[in-house]
């Protein structure tokens, strides 16, 4: 879990270096459309009570729901190119099941169009922790993720993410990787991201 601490420290000293609208900081609502190509037939086996099909027994999709929290910093200005970095924390539930993920990466942003618009990609890496639906139990692995969005600049220091899009990959909890009785390989699941709401420029 150090790699949450670290996005902490980095998302606050975001805002000790705000220079001529170079750092922005959003907080919005997210959803996650996990999938798999699996089902978990684990579920269970271990006749304890919980369940470890992170997306629910004989289900190979589900919908997160929850928030987006993060920051980025523009440290590289040429034409009509920002380059910067970006860090996030998402926190989203569905069927008693549990994702979060910390993300670090790098973002390219761009003003092909007078103002308002401000298109811009990103390609991040981190730390995803699931837990299954009724167990305590959770698992960490190594997760990435793209993103793609466009802002749209409302006033000086306020900007409305008119959308953002992402797809990423990440191995959750299952009854395979907790030695829970399942005998099925599952692949990491497809996780494809959708954003919206406000970001604030300093």
């Amino acid at each position: 879990m150090k790699l949450r601490y670290l996005a902490t420290v980095v998302a606050f000293a975001l805002t000790t270096v705000a220079l001529h609208a170079q750092v922005g900081l959003y907080f919005n609502p997210i959803a996650i459309r996990v999938s798999n190509s699996v089902v978990d037939t684990g579920d269970n086996l271990n006749g304890n009570g919980n369940s470890y099909a992170f997306l629910g027994q004989n289900s190979t999709s589900n919908v997160f729901y929850g928030y987006n929290l993060g920051g980025y910093y523009d440290f590289l200005h040429s034409g009509k190119l920002d380059t910067g970095f970006d860090v996030r924390f998402s926190d989203l539930h569905a069927n008693n099941a549990m994702l979060r993920n910390f993300l670090v990466g790098l973002r390219v942003s761009g003003k092909p169009f007078s103002r308002p618009f401000r298109p811009y990609l990103e390609a991040t890496i981190g730390e995803g922790v699931t837990k299954p639906p009724s167990a305590t139990l959770h698992i960490s692995k190594v997760d990435y993720a793209f993103f793609g969005g466009v802002d749209y600049t409302i006033a000086k220091h306020v900007e409305w993410r008119v959308a953002e899009i992402g797809y990423g990959a990440l191995t959750t909890v299952s009854s395979a990787t907790v030695g829970a009785g399942g005998t099925v390989a599952i692949p990491p699941s497809k996780l494809v991201n959708f954003s919206t709401g406000l970001v604030f420029r300093f």
